[in-house]
């Protein structure tokens, strides 16, 4: 008969993040002792990290740091939503993010490198990933700075961690209006601040499909120059954050509400886990 209860196995599964079934097996081979099953998850688990390297990574979560002038948002990827949301990992997510702000890390590689209670982000990956029994990596960090950062962080499940993080860099005193531009910009998914950003690639792109498109509508040649820039302007509109529709009042640009409240934003960074 085992050694353990239901309980034990709740207990060992919220302290590890692992399945059911790898945590009983654990308190099996542990006897029910849960410090010797952490231990037979870990040792398991390593030995079959070179069976998760080519999994996919489409859960996780985003987490957001602010530290000496600037912004950091990191993205810690997971296979499954049971283990985005076990504490444990969202705790790794807290302290790895801890770390990369300390180390001032600009880049993923940069915050693996990075240490972490007394070991590096990359091997403190690789033995809790041991654990959880599924492949878990550092999959994106971004960093933005300027005079004022405001950091917005967005669950889509209220059973998940933040799976939308978005970054503001701007100037001005007027933080809770930028707060609201955060949180559209976290709605609207804009890709670029202004159209001059855009790659003049894809504005040609752009332009080239919209002329095809015309035409195949049957439009009158004279008239394809100013259906084309009107449609390339409606690229802009929906893809530049200073050129959308304010979430809040849509009469009002993006640019407008800034003009109106003393604000210019530099730069802004939207994460989505998975994306």
């Amino acid at each position: 008969m085992a050694n353990y209860t239901a309980g034990d196995v709740k207990t060992l599964r919220e302290r590890s993040g692992a399945g059911m079934m790898d945590c009983k097996a654990a308190l099996d081979e542990a006897d029910g002792n849960l410090d010797k099953a952490m231990e037979v998850l870990r040792l398991k688990g390593l030995k079959g990290v070179t069976k998760r390297e080519g999994r996919t990574t489409s859960n996780g979560i985003v987490i957001a740091r602010v530290h000496a002038g600037k912004g950091y948002l990191v993205e810690l990827a997971c296979e499954t939503d049971f283990v985005a949301k076990a504490e444990k990992f969202v705790a790794l997510g807290d302290l790895i993010a801890d770390a990369i702000a300390a180390a001032g890390a600009e880049t993923v590689e940069a915050g693996l490198a990075a240490s972490v209670s007394g070991k590096t982000v990359g091997d403190a990956i690789t033995d809790e990933a041991a654990i959880m029994g599924e492949k878990v990596e550092l999959r994106k960090v971004h960093v933005v700075s300027d005079d004022n950062i405001d950091a917005y962080l967005h669950r889509t499940s209220k059973d998940l961690p933040p799976q939308v993080g978005v970054l503001l860099a701007f100037k001005g005193s007027d933080v809770e209006t930028a707060h609201d531009v955060a949180v559209h910009i976290a709605a609207f998914s804009p890709t670029y601040l202004t159209s001059a950003d855009v790659p003049q690639d894809i504005v040609d792109t752009e332009r080239r499909i919209a002329t095809e498109t015309a035409r195949n509508e049957g439009k009158p040649e004279a008239a394809l120059e100013k259906i084309v820039e009107g449609r390339v302007k409606g690229f802009f509109k929906e893809n530049c954050l200073l050129e959308q529709d304010f979430a809040k009042d849509n009469k009002l640009s993006v640019a407008k509400v800034l003009e109106q409240h003393g604000l210019t934003v530099s730069s802004f960074v939207r994460l989505r886990v998975g994306a």
